[in-house]
């Protein structure tokens, strides 16, 4: 599960990239992204956590830190974390995950009803070094 949205740049510059993981977990296939589609702008993370029977079924904060590893986004932003009563890591989770893994500085946390607003030169300016 997942989708890759490029836009490409009326001046010619990079495109915007913008990967949405859907209900997913990671798994190998998810590190062909980032070879397919270098260099993505925002990712959309889908957390929760949810589980049935004990089985992780969505990724909880421990997988969306290594999916922030993998996909290397210059922003993540945590969605779709509270919206079922089966999900089970809390956002806080997840935002713990980051911090202690040092990526807090690459997260963006919205509220409901927040909006994000970026300009993707910017966004490319700020992506991290290979």
């Amino acid at each position: 599960m997942g989708s890759l949205i490029e836009i490409q740049s009326p001046s010619g510059g990079p495109p915007l990239r913008v990967y949405i993981s859907g209900d997913t977990l990671v798994y190998d296939d998810i590190r062909e992204i980032p070879r397919r589609f270098p260099d993505i702008d925002i990712a959309l993370l889908h957390l929760g956590g949810t589980r049935l029977l004990g089985v992780l079924l969505t990724m909880d904060g421990e997988q969306g830190v290594e999916a922030i590893r993998i996909v290397d986004p210059t922003v993540a932003i945590p969605i779709h974390y509270d919206d079922c009563t089966v999900f089970k890591s809390p956002v806080s989770d997840f935002l713990a995950a980051v911090k202690a893994a040092g990526l807090a500085d690459r997260v963006k946390f919205l509220h409901r009803g927040d909006t994000f607003s970026f300009d993707a030169a910017r966004l490319h300016e700020r992506r991290p070094p290979k």
